[in-house]
């Protein structure tokens, strides 16, 4: 329900009800997660979705019905495929609350407004006959990316549209503007080693949510920033550059007293092999490489793999 905070609090802010049909439980193989939803307005308006498509509609009647009455509900949707009975066309179920949420709804509104940032949220639900459910967010990552070149537009763009928060740092302020830059949520001037070294030296040390993605492919901008980057928490630190400028930045670090273990962190040159070369398309392939490395998972194509495609 989280992702769809913005949508909702739009209409409460109206002074209108809005019932939100929320994953609480996932059985078998679902295209969603806990904690999606789906929102219907006093009006009719479908907001979110929870499942893609199988059983939108079951859940579009339960939000209504939900919204007319005010009592809240909890059911399962899906299961073994039935032609008479909507159900999920992967074989799953699911187990949502359908809840009527009002302006004057003080805990839920407060925990909507938290989730519009990028902070860890929780929020206790009461569920009928059953025990309450907690729904609850993880501090959104930070992407720090390092250098204000052509890519750096493209990748902000992109990141943004995964919820990281999005910094870029560069020394040289005609090239370092918001207006160059207009989907960062920060744009930095300063050294971006010295501004690393003082993310770790405060209260905001980089963690495994976090991302850093240097894009400058200068050694005097890459070598200082990456031999800060390699030694943070942060979960994943990639650079840009040509083989042969991977193998002279890998000497520099290493004269620069970083070790092979923490070179073993570096992915160099960023990204998968997906084949583009547009900053578009290079923003996708540095993406899914993070979320690869995230995850644990291959990279390869779903088609060529065995076994369930999401692990629940």
């Amino acid at each position: 329900m989280f992702d769809i905070a913005r949508a909702i609090l739009r209409e409460l802010d109206l002074g209108e009800p809005i019932a939100a049909v929320v994953v609480m439980g996932v059985y078998g193989s679902a295209p969603r997660a806990v904690g999606a939803a789906m929102a219907v307005t006093s009006d009719g308006r479908a907001i979110g979705s929870i499942s893609g498509g199988c059983v939108e509609a079951e859940a579009y009647e339960l939000a209504l019905s939900t919204l007319a009455t005010g009592e809240s509900q909890a059911v399962s949707l899906g299961g073994p495929d039935d032609l008479l009975a909507a159900g999920l066309s992967c074989g799953g179920t699911l187990r949502v609350l359908s809840l009527r949420i009002t302006p004057d709804d003080d805990e839920v509104v407060e925990a909507l407004r938290a989730a519009t940032g990028h902070g860890a949220v929780a929020l206790s639900l009461d569920v009928p006959g059953e025990q309450p459910f907690v729904l609850r967010r993880e501090a959104l990552g930070r992407m720090i990316i390092v250098g204000a070149v052509d890519f750096t537009a493209a990748l902000a763009k992109a990141a943004r549209a995964l919820r990281y928060r999005v910094i870029v740092v560069d020394p040289r302020p005609v090239f370092a503007t918001p207006e160059r830059l207009p989907k960062a949520h920060e744009v930095v001037v300063d050294w971006p080693d010295r501004f690393l070294a003082a993310l770790g030296d405060g209260n905001h040390p980089l963690g495994p949510r976090d991302a850093v993605c240097v894009l400058t492919h200068q050694q005097r901008l890459d070598v200082p920033a990456l031999s800060v980057a390699l030694r943070s928490g942060a979960g994943y630190v990639g650079a840009m550059g040509s083989r042969g400028t991977h193998e002279a930045r890998l000497e520099a670090l290493r004269e620069a007293g970083v070790t092979d273990g923490e070179l073993a962190k570096l992915h160099s040159p960023i990204g998968l092999d997906l084949g583009g070369s547009t900053p578009a398309e290079t923003a996708i392939a540095i993406l899914a490489e993070i979320i690869a490395t995230r995850t644990g998972a291959s990279g390869a194509p779903l088609g060529a793999l065995a076994g369930p495609i999401h692990e629940r």
